[in-house]
């Protein structure tokens, strides 16, 4: 048995097979801080609320943690920030762990394989993300498994590219980096990531409209799709305009780095579009039709996302989880 994890900054999700199904458990990156009542803790824990308590506080965390800050008119709290532990958050550690414990459970047997997503550095940031992957990788250790970074383009690489032999372009528009890999025959060729994301956008939008951010994202989340018929004066208006702003800048920056790694010319490849982000209908169509202008050296195949983008990661990393696994079974023991 082996599993895979995306460490997402706005969502946590696992990954493992069960026979021929995969089966994912996901919970949201994210908790909200509530006075402590008696009566309070007690209505959470009958309701199965995942919280915990500390002195005077209760904090709400994982799913329940944006109705709560919805109802109460509060914003959410992040572990993570711009696709990495944030440095401004004091519970982003024991936050996170709470977290990670209860999407991946525990190990099947000590030393269970687990993959976990770990972004590339940025092109235009000075954010490292050795810390961040350390990080993880000592409290996953902790929790009784044996774990290993994925880079998080290579994960959609390995989720959705088998039938080109893992070759092709994959850009996972996660919430708080967007991450880039081009791979040839699962060997990466290019790497890198971008500190704009789905939090960037909600973030301008809430700016621009004068709309709480957790506000913004439920709008985001609720069906919102990328037609171009939404009145601009409105929250839905401006995230068009912020998504359309965040393509430009990053299919800008892919063109810059295949100029810069001198990709071969040659190549035809397909691209993957995955990532919470890129869930609103009309955004496969959107990527398309901006990266056909892009002066980019070879020659794209076709645009693709799959059913279920916000999942991609997370299958990559049980892929290569599995795969590791597997060839490690079949070498012979020596005595």
């Amino acid at each position: 048995m082996a599993k895979g994890l995306d460490v997402g900054t706005m969502n946590i999700i696992s990954g493992q097979q069960d026979e021929a199904e995969t089966v994912f458990v996901q919970q949201r990156n994210s908790f909200v801080e509530i006075e402590y009542s008696d009566m309070a803790e007690q209505m959470l824990s009958r309701s199965d609320v995942l919280h915990i308590r500390k002195g005077d506080q209760v904090y709400v965390v994982g799913d329940d943690a944006l109705n709560f800050a919805n109802i109460f008119n509060r914003e959410t709290r992040r572990p993570m920030s711009q696709g990495i532990l944030s440095s401004d958050e004091s519970s982003a550690i024991p936050m996170i762990k709470l977290i990670t414990e209860q999407v991946v459970g525990q190990p099947s047997h000590p030393g269970e394989r687990l993959f976990f997503s770990s972004p590339a550095d940025p092109i235009d940031s000075n954010l490292n993300t050795l810390y961040h992957e350390k990080t993880l990788e000592s409290m996953l250790g902790d929790i009784g498994y044996n774990p290993e970074p994925i880079n998080e383009g290579m994960a959609v690489i390995y989720s959705e590219l088998a039938d080109h032999n893992f070759t092709g372009l994959g850009v996972s528009f996660g919430a708080g980096m967007t991450n880039v890999c081009l791979s040839y025959y699962a060997v990466p060729v290019m790497k890198f990531s971008i500190a704009r994301g789905g939090d960037w956008i909600d973030e301008q939008t809430a700016n621009a409209t004068g709309t709480p951010v957790d506000k913004v994202t439920s709008i985001k989340e609720d069906g919102f799709e990328l037609d171009f018929t939404t009145d601009v004066g409105g929250v839905e208006g401006a995230l068009a305009i912020y998504y359309e702003n965040l393509l430009d800048y990053v299919i800008k920056n892919i063109s810059q780095e295949v100029d810069d790694e001198d990709v071969e010319e040659g190549l035809d490849v397909p691209v993957v579009v995955t990532g919470g982000t890129s869930s609103p209908r009309g955004f496969e169509k959107l990527f398309a039709d901006h990266l056909s202008d892009a002066p980019i050296p070879f020659s794209i195949s076709d645009v693709r996302s799959p059913d279920e983008p916000l999942y991609s990661v997370a299958r990559g990393a049980l892929v290569a989880a599995r795969s590791e696994e597997e060839q490690t079974a079949a070498v012979p023991s020596e005595d």
